[in-house]
Order: structure tokens, then sequence, then C-alpha cells
């Protein structure tokens, strides 16, 4: 969220993708009731969804999984592949392993149900729009187990104690959910700086994303300074 001219924060601007008429309506009215995140468009396909990210840049984007044509996956490919810099928070019904997996691998955000209570989804995209990763809390441990057996016997299981002391910070800062420049901010470091240490400490620990470290570091409690 930026600040406006009277140095208060603007809303944070969200772009729904999902080809469901009534749940882009619930959500369009759910968002009506908060004051700092507005909806600055919706789409119900891939090709508009893109179109309109490119032309709003919005804050967030709340995409759907399965759509008909090009689905959610392969929308989140091209969203990264064209530039787009939005938070991209995948919303769907499907909680299979590869799916979320997949969608962390592909360069989402977050990772959130369909069937949430309201209020939860709110106060999760909250937590999303001010750049912090989501995901339904059912997940974490579905995520956690998947690492673990994607992890083959030459490469072994992440090793804590190969990071150095300021990756050890990096890793912590986001197994708590927060994005590249929070984690800058907090460590008083540049935002390139960051990105560089979570690219090696990815390396280091044979992971592929900044998600599925935040969750590795949290399932082994890793999350918190010792």
């Amino acid at each position: 969220m930026e600040k406006n001219a009277d140095n208060k924060e603007s809303p944070a601007s969200i772009l729904l993708i999902d080809d469901h008429p009534l749940l882009r309506r619930g959500i369009t009215q759910l968002l009506e009731m908060e004051e700092d995140m507005v909806l600055a468009g919706e789409a119900s396909n891939s090709e508009d969804g893109i179109r309109l990210a490119t032309e709003l840049e919005p804050d967030l984007i709340l995409l759907d999984l399965n759509m008909p044509g090009v689905n959610g996956l392969e929308t989140l490919r091209q969203l990264r592949d064209g530039g787009v810099a939005s938070r991209v928070v995948i919303f769907t019904v499907s909680d299979h392993e590869d799916d979320v997996v997949s969608a962390l691998r592909a360069g989402a955000d977050g990772y959130l149900l369909k069937d949430m209570e309201p209020e939860d989804l709110v106060d999760q995209l909250h937590q999303a729009a001010v750049g912090k990763m989501v995901i339904s809390e059912r997940l974490t441990a579905l995520l956690a187990d998947a690492l673990r057996h994607q992890q083959t016997p030459e490469k072994g299981q992440p090793d804590f104690a190969s990071l150095t002391p300021r990756e050890r910070d990096i890793l912590r800062h986001i197994a708590q959910g927060l994005s590249n420049k929070m984690v800058a901010r907090r460590l008083d470091i540049s935002e390139g700086t960051v990105k560089v240490h979570v690219k090696h400490l990815l390396k280091k620990l044979g992971l592929r994303s900044r998600v599925e470290a935040a969750v590795w570091a949290v399932q082994e409690g890793y999350a918190e300074s010792s």
C-alpha cells in the first residue's frame, strides 16, 4: 500500500480472476466493507485477467486455479513471464498436493481454499496485501510432507547448519511470511541484497522457492530466533 498526498496509506488494490460470477460478487461485497482494500477490477478468464493485470498493476491478484480454457496455473506462469510483479494468491477448491506445490513453484505468494469462512478470507487478504505469505492452515503440513518426500537420497534433507548467520536471519523472516521488501526494512539492508541471500539459501537447502523454504523452516522449528 502506498501513501497519498495526505500521508495516508492508499487502499490495497485487488484484481479478481475467477470464472464464477456469484463468487466474484461475494468477494466484491466483502471488499466494499473494507477501508484498506479496494477491488481494482475483475475478469472471468485468463486472457482478460492478464490484460487487466498489466494495465492496472494491482497490489494483489486473487486467482482461481480451475478455469475453463487456460487454467490458473498457466495464467500464473504467463503473469510471471510477462513481468507482472503483483502478489498472486491462488484461490481454489483444490487441496491436492500437486496443485499446491506446482502453484507455489510457479510463483504464487499464497494458496487459499474456497471453503474458508468469509471473515477468515478477509483477514488473509489483509495479510497478503501487506506482503505476507498466506496458506490455508490445513495445507501447511501437506506441503511440508511433500517437500520431505521430494528430497532424493543423493540430495539429502535441507541442512540449516549450512546457512550463514545472515541467511538464517533472512530465512526466519520469510518463514514469518514477510516479503523481500519487508525483510530488507527489518534488517536495514537493500531489497537486492535480500534477493541474493534468498537465492543462495535456496540453493544450499535444495529448495525451489521462498515459500517452500518458509514452510520447511516453520515445520522444522527454525522460524523463531534462537
